[in-house]
């Protein structure tokens, strides 16, 4: 039998490790699934003949070896700092790898090795990036096999909560990693052209510079910009293209209320505060106002941010409860990222009924025998469950499907590399299709670059 590794049982494995064992009979595959928890591993087997759970530490060298070794190919669920570890091995017994994470520099260095081993190491074929790759670049061959230029891409992505269950007036849940969505944006300016001309935005003003999107059937929604965006230029063939942008998508209204913790300071993570763990939520917004002997924390809040007491905005934060005077941070030594972030799980956390949805825009503008064109693609999916979420669909599917593609020799060019090329794209938006991840594109009338964003 044919042997693939999966090495993370987390929530995003669900439907890689479903999608694999159901094709076990078929494709004379036996999966092994290695986590640091038994119990998660084995939850996912559920004693099918074809697959067995292992503990797997990646961190016990022997232990990861002698597993990477008895693979024929090895699936890396992993945080992303962890894969080269694992890569290394894959290198070393020759062994085609997958991940669902971008490509770092440790990675991109075992390009020459790979290619010289004739090793698939497929990397960036989950959600985002992934499915925003495969679904970009087969709108944009098309237009180039046509004779088309481009002068325009746009795409968005946003990890949301599914209408249904969206019952809080953030419109948001977490439906990834949380401490992600506290700390996004950080690290430098969102980078981007418009028009031909270079923009840059910094942190404090990243979300309050946003782009309106509506999708039929599901509204107005908004977006705020990537921190690069020109790095994907060259990736995309788009080196000569007057405007590249990307986005995250938020509901209507959750960028100008988020913006107010950037101005306050709450999603700092540079520095500890003191006695935090015997703060109550109180405290923690308070040390963050001017003192007075007079005004209340909730009054101090509202000046400082110039927020009218009639605002909509207003009622989100009391939702938040963040002025209880009772329910205690209960955190030693945390940074105020941390503290916001344990906040807001008391209400941003999915609950067992809920389900989550993945919103994805693209927005082609070329020019064609003159004239001027543009194409809107545009993807939703909800989640079933708590178990087979959008978010483990859209991740885990292409990358189970990229490497049953690579073990069946169809996707057979090697290296270090992303799904940017037919070979590996198409069968695999063909499949996604199956599953209900189908992208609805429409002609609408070029507008080009959009005025305020400029």
């Amino acid at each position: 039998m044919r042997k693939i590794l999966v090495i993370g049982a987390g929530k995003s494995a669900s439907n890689l490790i479903t999608y694999l064992i159901g094709k076990s009979e078929q494709e004379n595959l036996h999966v092994t699934i290695g986590d640091l928890s038994l119990d998660n591993a084995n939850a996912h087997v559920k004693n099918h003949k074809n697959a067995t759970a292992i503990i797997l530490d990646i961190f016990k060298e022997d232990e990861r070896k002698a597993a990477v070794q008895n693979a024929d190919i090895v699936i890396s669920m992993l945080p992303a700092r962890y894969h080269i570890e694992v890569a290394k091995d894959c290198i070393t017994y020759g062994k085609h790898m997958v991940t669902a994470s971008y490509i770092s520099d440790e990675m991109q260095a075992l390009d020459t090795e790979a290619k010289e081993k004739g090793l698939v190491f497929m990397n960036e074929i989950g959600l985002d990036p992934g499915i925003d790759h495969m679904s970009a670049m087969q709108v944009l061959d098309r237009i180039k096999d046509e004779g088309g230029k481009m002068l325009l891409f746009e795409s968005f992505c946003g990890g949301l909560v599914a209408p249904e269950s969206d019952n809080n007036l953030w419109n948001y849940k977490f439906t990834w990693n949380p401490r992600n969505v506290v700390l996004a944006g950080q690290g430098g300016a969102a980078m981007f052209i418009q028009e031909g001309k270079y923009k840059y935005i910094p942190y404090n003003r990243l979300f309050r510079r946003t782009e309106f999107l509506e999708i039929e059937g599901y509204g107005k929604f908004e977006a705020y910009a990537n921190r690069d965006s020109l790095s994907y230029r060259s990736v995309y063939g788009l080196d000569n293209v007057d405007t590249l942008y990307r986005g995250t998508i938020r509901r209507v209204g959750y960028s100008r209320a988020w913006n107010n913790f950037i101005i306050l300071g709450m999603t700092d993570d540079s520095y500890t505060i003191e006695n935090s763990g015997e703060m109550t939520y109180r405290d923690f917004v308070n040390s963050f106002l001017p003192y007075s002997p007079t005004d209340s924390v909730e009054l101090k809040f509202r000046h400082s941010l110039k927020i009218d007491q009639d605002d909509v905005i207003w009622d989100k934060y009391l939702e938040l409860d963040l002025f209880s005077a009772t329910k205690k941070v209960g955190l030693v030594n945390a940074t105020p990222a941390q503290i916001l972030q344990k906040i807001l799980l008391d209400t941003w956390t999915l609950q067992q009924e809920d389900k989550d949805m993945i919103v994805m825009y693209h927005k082609f503008g070329y020019e064609l025998n003159g004239k001027k064109h543009q194409i809107d693609s545009k993807m939703v999916i909800l989640g079933d469950d708590q178990t087979f979420t959008a978010m483990s669909k859209t991740v885990g599917l292409p990358v189970a499907i990229a490497t049953l593609q690579i073990l069946n020799g169809k996707i057979k060019t090697p290296g270090v590399q992303l799904p940017i090329t037919k070979e590996v794209y198409n069968p695999i938006l063909k499949e996604l299709e199956d599953y209900g991840i189908i992208f609805k594109e429409t002609e609408v009338e070029y507008l080009g670059y959009n005025p305020e964003m400029i």
